[in-house]
């Protein structure tokens, strides 16, 4: 392997502009190994490593802000992050497989209903057990909040319940990216901010313990009951149990 390249080097290297490269040393994103005695940038092969990172987490749309967060965490582990990395894009594979036979079936639909049908609160879920889980939320909360809840669900059209759902399964894939990482810090709570005002948005405000307490509650379900993992699109429950750190800390700083 060369030992060092110059910035247009480097630039046809990875496919990304000159320009582009500037703007990382200057954000102190990716800074040169060294400089040649004209001023030129040189960059050797942990600043390629580094680049892979940040074209990594662009692809997944991440700010160039947060990426800086991210890499520059003490705990950041490149290994780690590899593996976040590839699960985070079959992940993302595996979801627009998903979105394509959706939108195939919605664009049928809206020929017809546009309307959630109960049984649409449901997919993904075996249809053996949805009537199981049904009676089972009706024993815990009552039949008319899960009746009420259902309701609130179905006044939402198709298209903003899948443009919700692709929202937290895209939350969801930042997270597992940045497992390893502080569940504390400011990127992984944007992203669990966002998550607690779509919670909100789909509970239509209907929450009588309050809604941190949900919140707070649905972390620990996450964790207690293995059934939720794969149902809220949680690839695991390493992710569930990073999930649930990110979540208790947000709200430990709410007023």
């Amino acid at each position: 392997m060369k030992d060092n390249y110059s910035v247009k080097q480097l630039s046809r290297l990875a496919g990304v502009s000159v320009r582009t490269l500037h703007l990382y040393d200057r954000m102190g994103l990716l800074k040169p190994l060294a400089r040649t005695a004209a001023g030129y940038r040189q960059y050797g092969h942990q600043e390629l490593l580094r680049l892979q990172q940040i074209l990594f987490y662009r692809e997944l749309d991440f700010p160039l802000k947060d990426i800086l967060d991210i890499l520059e965490d003490p705990a950041f582990d490149l290994k780690e992050a590899l593996e976040g990395h590839r699960k985070a894009l079959l992940a993302r594979k595996d979801r627009i497989d998903t979105l394509v036979s959706t939108i195939d079936k919605t664009l049928v639909t809206l020929k017809n209903n546009d309307m959630l049908q109960v049984e649409d609160l449901y997919e993904g879920i075996p249809n053996e057990k949805v009537e199981a889980y049904r009676n089972e939320a009706m024993a815990k909360w009552g039949k008319d909040t899960v009746l009420s809840a259902e309701a609130t669900l179905r006044s939402f059209s198709r298209e903003e319940m899948k443009s919700l759902q692709t929202e937290l399964l895209d939350i969801n894939t930042r997270l597992s990216v940045m497992m390893g990482t502080d569940p504390t810090s400011a990127p992984v709570q944007q992203c669990i901010a966002r998550r607690f005002e779509i919670i909100l948005l789909l509970s239509g405000g209907k929450i009588e313990m309050g809604k941190l307490e949900y919140f707070r509650k649905l972390g620990e379900l996450y964790v207690q009951d293995n059934r939720y993992t794969p149902v809220n699109g949680m690839p695991s429950m390493e992710l569930a149990l990073f999930m649930k750190a990110a979540m208790d800390y947000y709200i430990a700083q709410q007023p």
